[in-house]
């Protein structure tokens, strides 16, 4: 696992919001934050759920929240703050992230 931290951290909104999906799991015990080649601005976040990290994931943990983040995908994460925001429009995982220099519209696509 890495050692030197990419300074990437998790809101409490976050961390209430992963405890509530988690509690409702059957597996999964991290929530998984990646960034994949695609979307409408190059670069897009990806979700998921896994059992245990790998052996190059960052572990983020919060109040017993815990995120994992693979080593490509840390790069891309530097400095960004993973939130949950309840919006009118809808409640959705955010991250903000100060190496984006454009996003689209949905807020999961992103250029650097």
């Amino acid at each position: 696992m890495t050692n030197i931290a990419p300074n990437i951290s998790m809101s409490q909104s976050a961390a209430k919001q992963i405890n509530a999906i988690m509690a409702k799991q059957t597996g999964g015990k991290f929530l998984r934050v990646a960034v994949n080649g695609g979307g409408c601005s190059g670069f897009q976040y990806a979700f998921d759920f896994a059992d245990a990290p790998n052996m190059d994931d960052l572990i983020i943990e919060l109040d017993g929240a815990r995120i994992l983040i693979d080593e490509i995908s840390q790069e891309f994460l530097k400095d960004s703050q993973i939130d949950y925001v309840q919006e009118l429009i809808g409640s959705a995982f955010k991250i903000h992230n100060p190496n984006a220099k454009a996003a689209c519209g949905c807020g999961t696509s992103f250029s650097m």
